[in-house]
């Protein structure tokens, strides 16, 4: 099992540096060998979290380690599938780096399987823990995006203006589906509270960090939709918002310890 979770990392790793190479030298051979290699990966990574659930008989996101790599998975797919809809390459330029990141932060946790705690066993499991997977996914892919827009006004180029406003536009799509799961996230985990715990809501600090950032990205949608917002103010918006989302995925579980430690 760990052979083909750390042949994904590989692949991964390998399918970033080409792509990051490509794309720099303007390179198709080189982006498509990427691209590839980076399918290889996802299928390793794929078969290695099928198997970790088969062997521990249930959805592989139990703990820190199993919820990075389903993290990991999620912006591999969503690459994937955003890069067959569009055909830019630009897309598997920020995703696979994402996918690399946070599969490594995840080699970093303690694998072992351990048998769900009481708490856990509950219909809502996959729905609350598979949408803040696919959340954070979406949220780490657009401040990718952001910070690919700020680099790109940063050099200026006339010719780049309808890639500046492709990628501005999809980092508020992406955002806008993020933001989506995190309302799905936080309503189905109240939901769970009360049966497991007998409350709504306990001001734990998941649940408080999970509301600060659904805050953070409403307020981004409202200067967007409202306010028409767009462009370097969205962009380095989508950028800092990300260091939250990060906080809410792994700084919680290392500095607040409170009911949400077993994903530690």
């Amino acid at each position: 099992m760990e052979i083909l979770f750390f042949a994904a990392i590989v692949a991964y790793f390998a399918a970033t540096m080409l792509q990051s190479v490509g794309a720099m030298m303007d390179r198709n051979k080189l982006t498509r060998a990427a691209r590839a290699i980076f399918i290889a990966g996802f299928a390793l990574h794929t078969a290695f979290t099928a198997w970790r659930g088969f062997a521990a008989g249930r959805l592989p996101l139990a703990n820190q380690f199993e919820f990075a790599s389903g993290f990991s998975w999620s912006a591999a797919i969503m690459g994937i599938v955003l890069y067959a809809r569009l055909k830019q390459n630009w897309v598997m330029t920020v995703s696979m780096p994402v996918a690399f990141l946070v599969l490594s932060y995840a080699a970093f946790q303690p694998m072992e399987i351990k048998e769900l705690m009481p708490a856990l066993r509950s219909t809502w499991f996959a729905l609350h823990i598979g949408s803040a997977t696919f959340s954070y996914a979406s949220f780490a892919i657009a401040g990718g995006l952001g910070a690919r827009y700020l680099a790109m006004l940063k050099k200026g180029h006339a010719d780049s203006e309808t890639a500046m406003k492709q990628t501005d536009y999809m980092t508020y799509r992406l955002i806008c589906l993020g933001f989506l799961l995190l309302t799905v996230v936080i309503l189905s985990g109240a939901i769970w509270a009360e049966q497991a715990w007998s409350r709504w809501w306990s001001w734990d600090p998941k649940e408080t960090w999970a509301l600060i950032t659904w805050i953070l990205y409403a307020i981004y949608l409202h200067q967007r939709m409202r306010m028409k917002w767009q462009g370097k103010r969205m962009a380095w918006f989508a950028v800092i918002a990300v260091v939250c989302v990060l906080f809410t995925f792994a700084g919680v579980n290392k500095l607040l310890p409170g009911l949400h430690s077993y994903a530690v």
